[in-house]
């Protein structure tokens, strides 16, 4: 009866350690998206502030807010479509 009870206990041991593995690997690949995200933001943070000095350059007078906007926007449906 001890024998059986070890059994068992050695089984639980191995299926604890192979969630701890699961978890593991799971938290490896979400830390790897967080950081390609990081990426395109930063990314898309450098394509607006480019296109944003560009209006600025071409149309001093004109009113961006509605352009930036819609450049804001265009980034989270990016960000979105990433998942």
């Amino acid at each position: 009866q001890s024998e059986r009870q070890l059994q068992d206990l050695v089984k639980q041991q191995d299926n604890k350690i192979t969630q701890l593995i699961d978890h593991s690997a799971e938290v490896k690949r979400l830390e790897a998206d967080v950081s390609q995200l990081k990426r395109l933001l930063q990314h898309a943070e450098t394509e607006a502030k480019t296109l944003w000095q560009e209006l600025r350059l071409q149309e001093p007078k004109v009113d961006t807010t509605p352009i930036q906007e819609r450049i804001l926007l265009r980034q989270q449906v990016k960000l979105r479509t990433y998942y």
